[in-house]
């Protein structure tokens, strides 16, 4: 996922907290003793010459001046996370990094320098560090780095089989933010095809809404988590990182605040794709939805044969949760 990091120098403690609550994943502080005070203002990773990430060691920063330059940042040891400043700001050598190293940060001075950096090559940089900038352009960048999530293809399918299955133990997600109508997250009981689950946003005259929460299903299926990877509903637990998904395919990352399994009647949900099946086993009540193509939740009570909803779908195979190659027959 995209990172901010906030360069402060001169030390700065308006904004190092404004860098903290905007969510930057870091802030860099070359002066040590600034470094120091700046890590009792909250739990961040700071980044100094003795900072939590050491800079000069495991972070390097190249100028970049001329063509010697770009080859030297390529060529630092993998594992290092390289920061690159352009002396002019051409797009050019940024391109020729991107291709080469996973770990590249950028500087910017503006959300202008920002937004090319994080779209350059379509694949963008890791992150930005956002240097000799106020307030508002750390909160301005912040919001670029939230809407540059991940983006995925939602296909739609239809529904071909509804199976009550008696008691199982199921997974409430409840996360630390709101969620919206039309949000929720991927769930299966492959990874090769997921479903939609809707978030708890919707009133009805039994229960109030639960907008932060996803009752996402039975304890054994995957749940897409950030860079492309899925967990097992059961492994997930409080300030664990899940991904939340609009019916646009627009994903940003959310923390698990609560993990909740309790036994329930449970229902098998199975639809297809084109020649791709999709399956997965939630709580058999009318507040668990799926979510239509046009973003409206849909009551697994009301689903039917036919009906059409959102899903995910790639080639199966998973080893801890990442993405493997291999022959794989799921049923």
């Amino acid at each position: 996922m995209k990172e901010l990091w906030v360069w402060v120098e001169p030390y700065d403690k308006k904004i190092v907290t404004t860098a903290i609550e905007s969510g930057a994943s870091a802030v860099i502080i070359p002066d040590q003793s600034k470094a120091e005070e700046a890590q009792k203002l909250a739990r961040t990773t700071v980044i100094s010459p003795d900072g939590d990430l050491k800079l000069g060691k495991d972070v390097q920063y190249v100028k970049i001046e001329g063509k010697e330059d770009e080859e030297r940042a390529a060529k630092l040891p993998s594992g290092v996370k390289v920061i690159v400043e352009t002396t002019d700001w051409t797009v050019i050598p940024l391109e020729n990094l991107i291709a080469q190293r996973e770990e590249l940060y950028a500087v910017v001075r503006n959300p202008q320098e920002a937004e090319v950096a994080l779209q350059t090559l379509e694949k963008g940089v890791k992150g930005v560090v956002l240097k000799g900038a106020g307030i508002n352009d750390i909160k301005k960048v912040s919001k670029l780095i939230e809407e540059a999530q991940e983006k995925l293809e939602l296909i739609t399918a239809k529904i071909t089989r509804i199976l009550p299955m008696g008691l199982g133990d199921r997974v409430c997600v409840d996360t630390t933010s709101l969620m919206a109508r039309g949000e929720g997250m991927l769930v299966g009981n492959s990874s090769g095809g997921m479903f939609l689950v809707h978030a708890e946003t919707e009133e009805n005259p039994y229960v109030a809404s639960r907008p932060f929460r996803v009752n996402a299903g039975a304890v054994h299926m995957y749940v897409r988590v950030p860079e492309g990877k899925t967990k097992y509903l059961c492994e997930l637990s409080a300030g664990d990182r899940v991904m939340a998904y609009n019916h646009e395919g627009k994903g940003r990352v959310l923390y698990v605040g609560r993990s909740k399994v309790e036994r329930r009647p449970m229902i098998l949900i199975e639809a297809r794709y084109e020649n791709k099946k999709l399956s997965a086993v939630l709580q058999n009540a009318e507040t668990i939805r799926l979510t239509r193509p046009d973003g409206t939740p849909l009551s697994v009570a009301e689903i039917k044969e036919g009906d059409e909803v959102l899903g995910y779908i790639e080639e199966p195979g998973r080893h801890f949760g990442m993405k493997v190659k291999e022959s794989i027959i799921e049923k």
